[in-house]
Protein backbone atom coordinates (compact mmCIF):
# COMPACT_ATOMS: atom_id res chain seq x y z
CA UNK A 1 0.00 0.00 0.00
CA UNK A 2 3.01 2.81 0.75
CA UNK A 3 5.43 2.28 -1.69
CA UNK A 4 8.12 3.78 0.60
CA UNK A 5 10.30 7.14 0.19
CA UNK A 6 12.94 7.24 -3.01
CA UNK A 7 16.34 6.00 -2.46
CA UNK A 8 18.43 8.11 -1.01
CA UNK A 9 20.50 7.96 -4.50
CA UNK A 10 17.64 9.10 -6.40
CA UNK A 11 17.04 12.91 -8.36
CA UNK A 12 14.96 15.01 -5.82
CA UNK A 13 11.48 15.08 -7.31
CA UNK A 14 10.32 18.59 -8.75
CA UNK A 15 7.47 20.03 -7.08
CA UNK A 16 4.71 18.98 -9.91
CA UNK A 17 6.32 15.51 -9.61
CA UNK A 18 6.02 15.64 -5.89
CA UNK A 19 2.51 17.23 -5.89
CA UNK A 20 1.46 13.95 -8.54
CA UNK A 21 3.01 11.47 -5.60
CA UNK A 22 1.52 13.40 -2.71
CA UNK A 23 -2.36 13.02 -4.68
CA UNK A 24 -1.18 8.89 -5.70
CA UNK A 25 -0.47 8.52 -1.78
CA UNK A 26 -3.40 10.18 -0.63
CA UNK A 27 -5.54 8.09 -2.84
CA UNK A 28 -4.07 4.88 -1.96
CA UNK A 29 -4.35 5.51 2.33
CA UNK A 30 -8.57 5.65 0.83
CA UNK A 31 -9.39 8.87 0.32
CA UNK A 32 -11.50 8.73 -2.98
CA UNK A 33 -11.04 12.99 -4.27
CA UNK A 34 -7.67 15.15 -3.23
CA UNK A 35 -6.51 18.72 -4.37
CA UNK A 36 -4.18 21.33 -4.17
CA UNK A 37 -4.69 24.51 -3.47
CA UNK A 38 -2.17 27.77 -2.32
CA UNK A 39 -2.87 29.32 1.13
CA UNK A 40 -4.56 32.76 0.57
CA UNK A 41 -7.39 34.06 1.79
CA UNK A 42 -10.69 32.36 0.61
CA UNK A 43 -12.83 33.59 -2.53
CA UNK A 44 -15.71 34.12 -0.37
CA UNK A 45 -14.29 35.24 2.71
CA UNK A 46 -16.28 38.38 2.95
CA UNK A 47 -19.35 36.64 2.32
CA UNK A 48 -18.83 34.15 5.25
CA UNK A 49 -18.00 37.74 7.19
CA UNK A 50 -21.81 38.77 6.36
CA UNK A 51 -23.31 35.66 7.03
CA UNK A 52 -22.08 35.72 10.04
CA UNK A 53 -23.25 39.69 10.53
CA UNK A 54 -26.50 38.60 9.60
CA UNK A 55 -26.87 36.28 12.61
CA UNK A 56 -27.22 33.25 9.94
CA UNK A 57 -25.09 31.44 12.35
CA UNK A 58 -27.16 31.20 15.36
CA UNK A 59 -25.43 29.89 18.57
CA UNK A 60 -22.60 28.37 16.56
CA UNK A 61 -20.15 30.81 18.61
CA UNK A 62 -17.39 29.39 17.76
CA UNK A 63 -17.41 30.38 14.28
CA UNK A 64 -17.29 34.22 15.15
CA UNK A 65 -14.70 33.51 17.37
CA UNK A 66 -12.25 32.09 14.72
CA UNK A 67 -13.49 34.59 12.03
CA UNK A 68 -10.18 35.52 11.25
CA UNK A 69 -8.20 32.55 11.63
CA UNK A 70 -11.11 31.53 8.65
CA UNK A 71 -11.31 34.57 6.74
CA UNK A 72 -7.19 34.97 6.63
CA UNK A 73 -5.48 31.68 7.57
CA UNK A 74 -2.10 33.01 6.94
CA UNK A 75 -2.43 35.04 10.39
CA UNK A 76 -2.42 31.68 12.12
CA UNK A 77 -0.35 29.27 9.59
CA UNK A 78 2.05 31.81 8.19
CA UNK A 79 4.83 29.21 7.17
CA UNK A 80 1.99 26.87 5.27
CA UNK A 81 2.13 27.87 1.58
CA UNK A 82 -0.11 24.83 -0.07
CA UNK A 83 -3.16 23.09 0.90
CA UNK A 84 -3.65 19.14 0.09
CA UNK A 85 -7.55 18.92 0.80
CA UNK A 86 -9.01 14.95 0.65
CA UNK A 87 -12.76 13.97 0.17
CA UNK A 88 -13.84 10.24 1.47
CA UNK A 89 -16.79 9.04 0.47
CA UNK A 90 -19.79 8.00 3.00
CA UNK A 91 -23.07 7.48 0.76
CA UNK A 92 -24.17 4.32 1.60
CA UNK A 93 -27.38 3.25 -0.60
CA UNK A 94 -30.58 2.07 1.96
CA UNK A 95 -33.88 4.60 1.11
CA UNK A 96 -35.76 7.15 3.27
CA UNK A 97 -38.32 5.28 4.59
CA UNK A 98 -41.89 6.36 5.18
CA UNK A 99 -43.68 4.66 7.56
CA UNK A 100 -47.03 4.04 7.95
CA UNK A 101 -47.79 1.18 10.17
CA UNK A 102 -45.28 -0.74 13.24
CA UNK A 103 -43.59 1.49 15.83
CA UNK A 104 -42.29 4.87 15.29
CA UNK A 105 -39.42 5.22 13.41
CA UNK A 106 -37.03 8.25 12.95
CA UNK A 107 -34.01 9.59 10.83
CA UNK A 108 -30.50 10.09 11.19
CA UNK A 109 -28.45 11.80 8.54
CA UNK A 110 -26.64 8.85 6.83
CA UNK A 111 -23.05 10.82 7.67
CA UNK A 112 -23.86 8.82 11.37
CA UNK A 113 -24.64 6.19 10.64
CA UNK A 114 -20.89 4.16 11.27
CA UNK A 115 -17.81 5.41 13.11
CA UNK A 116 -16.91 8.56 13.42
CA UNK A 117 -14.83 9.55 10.99
CA UNK A 118 -12.69 12.90 12.77
CA UNK A 119 -9.91 9.97 14.30
CA UNK A 120 -10.12 7.87 11.05
CA UNK A 121 -9.40 10.83 8.66
CA UNK A 122 -7.24 12.99 11.30
CA UNK A 123 -4.48 9.19 11.55
CA UNK A 124 -4.82 8.78 7.73
CA UNK A 125 -3.78 12.16 7.07
CA UNK A 126 -1.14 12.40 9.27
CA UNK A 127 0.06 9.17 7.84
CA UNK A 128 0.02 11.25 4.41
CA UNK A 129 2.06 13.81 6.32
CA UNK A 130 4.84 11.33 7.26
CA UNK A 131 4.94 10.16 4.10
CA UNK A 132 5.57 13.47 2.66
CA UNK A 133 8.30 14.32 5.08
CA UNK A 134 9.97 10.56 4.64
CA UNK A 135 9.58 11.79 0.76
CA UNK A 136 11.43 14.58 0.72
CA UNK A 137 13.78 13.75 3.04
CA UNK A 138 13.78 17.39 4.75
CA UNK A 139 11.98 19.07 7.57
CA UNK A 140 8.34 19.57 6.35
CA UNK A 141 5.65 21.68 8.66
CA UNK A 142 2.19 20.01 8.58
CA UNK A 143 -0.92 20.55 10.24
CA UNK A 144 -3.96 18.56 10.02
CA UNK A 145 -7.66 19.10 9.95
CA UNK A 146 -10.45 17.36 9.54
CA UNK A 147 -13.48 19.56 10.14
CA UNK A 148 -12.33 21.14 13.69
CA UNK A 149 -10.15 23.79 12.88
CA UNK A 150 -10.48 27.41 12.30
CA UNK A 151 -10.64 26.47 8.49
CA UNK A 152 -13.05 26.99 5.76
CA UNK A 153 -12.75 23.82 3.94
CA UNK A 154 -15.24 23.72 1.06
CA UNK A 155 -13.50 26.69 0.23
CA UNK A 156 -9.86 25.14 -0.23
CA UNK A 157 -11.39 21.80 -1.48
CA UNK A 158 -13.18 23.84 -3.81
CA UNK A 159 -10.36 25.68 -5.06
CA UNK A 160 -7.94 22.66 -5.48
CA UNK A 161 -10.75 21.08 -8.04
CA UNK A 162 -12.39 18.38 -5.84
CA UNK A 163 -16.03 20.16 -6.65
CA UNK A 164 -18.39 23.13 -6.24
CA UNK A 165 -20.17 24.70 -3.96
CA UNK A 166 -23.96 24.36 -4.83
CA UNK A 167 -26.45 26.05 -3.78
CA UNK A 168 -27.49 24.07 -0.84
CA UNK A 169 -24.33 25.24 0.45
CA UNK A 170 -22.79 21.56 -0.19
CA UNK A 171 -19.65 20.70 -1.85
CA UNK A 172 -20.42 18.93 -5.15
CA UNK A 173 -18.52 16.56 -7.22
CA UNK A 174 -19.84 15.77 -10.79
CA UNK A 175 -19.01 12.29 -10.58
CA UNK A 176 -19.29 11.01 -6.58
CA UNK A 177 -21.70 13.89 -5.55
CA UNK A 178 -21.72 15.62 -2.24
CA UNK A 179 -21.83 12.40 0.39
CA UNK A 180 -18.15 13.29 1.13
CA UNK A 181 -16.23 13.83 4.63
CA UNK A 182 -13.94 16.35 3.92
CA UNK A 183 -10.12 16.96 5.20
CA UNK A 184 -6.98 19.40 4.96
CA UNK A 185 -3.68 18.95 4.99
CA UNK A 186 -1.36 22.21 5.71
CA UNK A 187 2.23 22.03 4.15
CA UNK A 188 4.75 24.52 4.13
CA UNK A 189 5.74 23.40 0.42
CA UNK A 190 5.02 25.09 -2.61
CA UNK A 191 3.06 22.83 -4.60
CA UNK A 192 1.55 23.40 -8.25
CA UNK A 193 -2.13 24.27 -7.39
CA UNK A 194 -5.22 22.11 -9.53
CA UNK A 195 -7.58 23.46 -11.47
CA UNK A 196 -11.18 24.92 -9.52
CA UNK A 197 -14.14 23.19 -11.05
CA UNK A 198 -16.81 25.60 -12.49
CA UNK A 199 -20.48 25.69 -11.15
CA UNK A 200 -22.73 23.16 -12.17
CA UNK A 201 -25.74 24.23 -10.71
CA UNK A 202 -27.07 26.07 -13.52
CA UNK A 203 -30.98 27.04 -13.18
CA UNK A 204 -31.88 23.76 -10.50
CA UNK A 205 -33.13 24.88 -7.31
CA UNK A 206 -34.56 21.24 -5.99
CA UNK A 207 -32.83 21.82 -2.98
CA UNK A 208 -33.62 25.28 -1.87
CA UNK A 209 -37.61 23.97 -3.06
CA UNK A 210 -37.48 21.04 -0.87
CA UNK A 211 -36.26 22.38 2.64
CA UNK A 212 -38.77 21.06 4.73
CA UNK A 213 -37.92 24.70 6.79
CA UNK A 214 -37.22 26.97 4.21
CA UNK A 215 -33.84 27.41 5.61
CA UNK A 216 -32.00 28.46 2.35
CA UNK A 217 -32.10 32.77 2.37
CA UNK A 218 -31.31 32.34 -1.37
CA UNK A 219 -28.99 30.62 -3.73
CA UNK A 220 -26.02 29.49 -1.57
CA UNK A 221 -26.86 30.68 1.40
CA UNK A 222 -28.17 28.63 4.56
CA UNK A 223 -29.85 30.43 7.57
CA UNK A 224 -28.71 28.17 10.00
CA UNK A 225 -31.00 28.63 12.50
CA UNK A 226 -33.81 27.38 10.31
CA UNK A 227 -31.84 24.11 9.36
CA UNK A 228 -32.68 20.89 10.61
CA UNK A 229 -29.09 19.83 10.64
CA UNK A 230 -28.22 23.40 13.00
CA UNK A 231 -31.53 22.25 15.27
CA UNK A 232 -31.45 19.18 16.20
CA UNK A 233 -27.11 18.48 15.90
CA UNK A 234 -25.83 22.37 17.06
CA UNK A 235 -28.27 24.00 19.07
CA UNK A 236 -27.68 22.91 22.21
CA UNK A 237 -30.65 24.27 24.47
CA UNK A 238 -34.71 24.55 23.59
CA UNK A 239 -35.98 23.78 19.89
CA UNK A 240 -37.96 27.10 18.73
CA UNK A 241 -41.37 26.16 19.27
CA UNK A 242 -42.47 27.18 15.39
CA UNK A 243 -40.00 25.13 14.50
CA UNK A 244 -40.67 21.54 15.78
CA UNK A 245 -43.57 20.53 13.75
CA UNK A 246 -41.37 21.30 10.88
CA UNK A 247 -38.31 19.26 11.87
CA UNK A 248 -40.46 15.86 11.15
CA UNK A 249 -39.33 12.47 12.03
CA UNK A 250 -35.90 13.89 11.98
CA UNK A 251 -33.19 12.98 15.39
CA UNK A 252 -29.78 13.91 14.06
CA UNK A 253 -29.08 15.82 10.96
CA UNK A 254 -31.03 16.14 7.64
CA UNK A 255 -30.35 15.07 4.15
CA UNK A 256 -32.91 16.31 2.04
CA UNK A 257 -31.40 18.72 0.22
CA UNK A 258 -28.71 16.25 -0.66
CA UNK A 259 -31.20 13.19 -1.31
CA UNK A 260 -32.97 15.66 -4.42
CA UNK A 261 -29.82 16.71 -5.48
CA UNK A 262 -29.28 15.53 -9.82
CA UNK A 263 -25.47 15.34 -8.97
CA UNK A 264 -26.78 12.41 -6.24
CA UNK A 265 -28.19 10.18 -8.62
CA UNK A 266 -26.48 6.72 -9.24
CA UNK A 267 -23.38 7.48 -7.50
CA UNK A 268 -20.97 4.77 -5.80
CA UNK A 269 -21.44 3.46 -2.59
CA UNK A 270 -18.35 3.96 0.17
CA UNK A 271 -15.74 1.21 0.38
CA UNK A 272 -15.13 2.18 3.98
CA UNK A 273 -16.50 -0.42 6.51
CA UNK A 274 -16.38 1.92 9.27
CA UNK A 275 -19.13 3.73 6.98
CA UNK A 276 -21.64 1.07 6.98
CA UNK A 277 -25.19 1.47 9.08
CA UNK A 278 -24.20 0.37 12.62
CA UNK A 279 -27.62 -1.79 13.83
CA UNK A 280 -30.27 0.00 14.69
CA UNK A 281 -28.69 3.27 13.28
CA UNK A 282 -30.83 3.57 9.74
CA UNK A 283 -34.38 4.29 10.50
CA UNK A 284 -34.33 3.62 14.17
CA UNK A 285 -37.00 3.01 16.21
CA UNK A 286 -37.83 5.75 18.54
CA UNK A 287 -39.39 4.53 21.34
CA UNK A 288 -36.61 2.21 23.05
CA UNK A 289 -34.63 5.25 22.61
CA UNK A 290 -36.47 7.25 25.32
CA UNK A 291 -35.34 4.64 27.42
CA UNK A 292 -31.67 5.30 27.60
CA UNK A 293 -29.82 5.90 30.65
CA UNK A 294 -26.85 8.01 30.05
CA UNK A 295 -24.55 4.56 30.88
CA UNK A 296 -26.84 2.92 27.90
CA UNK A 297 -26.12 6.02 26.01
CA UNK A 298 -22.63 6.18 26.03
CA UNK A 299 -22.03 2.50 25.33
CA UNK A 300 -25.00 2.19 22.25
CA UNK A 301 -23.31 5.93 20.56
CA UNK A 302 -19.27 5.13 21.43
CA UNK A 303 -17.68 5.98 18.51
CA UNK A 304 -20.65 7.74 16.76
CA UNK A 305 -21.13 11.04 15.84
CA UNK A 306 -24.15 11.08 17.67
CA UNK A 307 -22.67 10.98 20.73
CA UNK A 308 -21.53 14.37 20.61
CA UNK A 309 -25.32 15.64 21.09
CA UNK A 310 -25.47 13.73 24.12
CA UNK A 311 -28.38 11.62 25.88
CA UNK A 312 -30.16 15.09 26.93
CA UNK A 313 -30.01 16.06 23.13
CA UNK A 314 -30.77 13.22 21.14
CA UNK A 315 -34.06 12.49 23.52
CA UNK A 316 -34.64 15.78 22.87
CA UNK A 317 -35.09 15.21 19.03
CA UNK A 318 -36.76 12.13 19.74
CA UNK A 319 -39.60 13.63 21.59
CA UNK A 320 -39.91 16.25 19.13
CA UNK A 321 -40.67 13.32 16.24
CA UNK A 322 -42.40 11.42 18.01
CA UNK A 323 -44.67 14.39 19.00
CA UNK A 324 -44.96 15.15 14.93
CA UNK A 325 -45.75 11.57 14.14
CA UNK A 326 -48.38 11.87 17.26
CA UNK A 327 -47.71 8.33 18.15
CA UNK A 328 -49.73 7.43 21.23
CA UNK A 329 -47.78 4.42 21.87
CA UNK A 330 -45.04 6.63 22.88
CA UNK A 331 -47.25 7.88 25.29
CA UNK A 332 -46.40 5.73 28.50
CA UNK A 333 -42.62 6.73 27.38
CA UNK A 334 -42.68 10.16 27.05
CA UNK A 335 -44.77 10.11 30.70
CA UNK A 336 -41.77 8.49 32.35
CA UNK A 337 -39.10 11.77 30.89
CA UNK A 338 -41.56 13.87 32.77
CA UNK A 339 -39.46 13.02 35.71
CA UNK A 340 -35.84 12.93 33.77
CA UNK A 341 -33.28 14.55 35.75
CA UNK A 342 -33.03 17.09 32.53
CA UNK A 343 -35.47 20.24 32.40
CA UNK A 344 -34.73 20.36 28.97
CA UNK A 345 -35.52 16.74 28.18
CA UNK A 346 -38.72 17.24 30.44
CA UNK A 347 -40.12 20.20 28.63
CA UNK A 348 -39.74 18.91 24.70
CA UNK A 349 -41.59 15.40 26.12
CA UNK A 350 -44.36 17.70 27.75
CA UNK A 351 -44.46 18.95 24.07
CA UNK A 352 -44.67 16.00 22.60
CA UNK A 353 -47.67 14.59 25.16
CA UNK A 354 -49.63 18.22 24.02
CA UNK A 355 -48.87 17.37 19.76
CA UNK A 356 -50.17 14.11 20.69
CA UNK A 357 -53.39 15.33 22.74
CA UNK A 358 -55.08 12.23 24.19
CA UNK A 359 -56.85 11.87 27.17
CA UNK A 360 -53.85 9.58 28.75
CA UNK A 361 -51.61 12.46 27.56
CA UNK A 362 -53.02 15.01 29.60
CA UNK A 363 -53.93 13.34 32.39
CA UNK A 364 -49.75 12.88 32.59
CA UNK A 365 -49.27 16.36 32.07
CA UNK A 366 -51.52 16.99 34.93
CA UNK A 367 -50.10 15.06 36.88
CA UNK A 368 -46.55 16.22 36.24
CA UNK A 369 -47.46 20.15 36.66
CA UNK A 370 -48.23 19.49 40.31
CA UNK A 371 -44.51 18.35 40.86
CA UNK A 372 -42.82 20.62 38.35
CA UNK A 373 -40.36 23.12 40.03
CA UNK A 374 -38.35 24.81 36.86
CA UNK A 375 -40.34 27.61 35.11
CA UNK A 376 -39.59 27.03 31.38
CA UNK A 377 -41.00 23.64 32.05
CA UNK A 378 -43.75 24.40 33.86
CA UNK A 379 -44.94 27.02 30.74
CA UNK A 380 -44.27 23.82 28.43
CA UNK A 381 -46.85 22.21 30.18
CA UNK A 382 -49.30 24.57 30.37
CA UNK A 383 -49.06 24.73 26.78
CA UNK A 384 -49.30 21.46 26.32
CA UNK A 385 -52.02 20.69 28.21
CA UNK A 386 -53.68 23.68 26.35
CA UNK A 387 -52.73 22.53 23.11
CA UNK A 388 -54.23 18.44 24.19
CA UNK A 389 -57.35 20.55 25.66
CA UNK A 390 -60.75 18.24 24.87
Amino acid sequence: MNPGPPQSDAAAPTSGQLAQAIKAQARRLGFELVGISPLSDPPHEQSFADWLREGYGGDMAYMARTEQARRHPDTRFPWARSVVSVAMNYYTPFPRETHHTGAPRGWISRYAWGDDYHAMMEERLEALLGWIRDTVGGAVEGKVYVDTGPVLEREFAGRAGIGWIGKNTHLISPEHGSYFFLGELLLSLELPADQPITDRCGSCDLCLKACPTDAFVGPYRLDARRCISYLTIELKGSIPTEMRPLIGDHIFGCDICQEVCPYNVDIMASKEPAFQPREGLHAPELIPLLALGDDAFRSRFKGNPMKRSKRRGVLRNVAVALGNLYSRESIPALAALLSDPEPLVRSHAAWALGQIGAAEARAVLDEARTRETDPDVQAEIARALTACAP
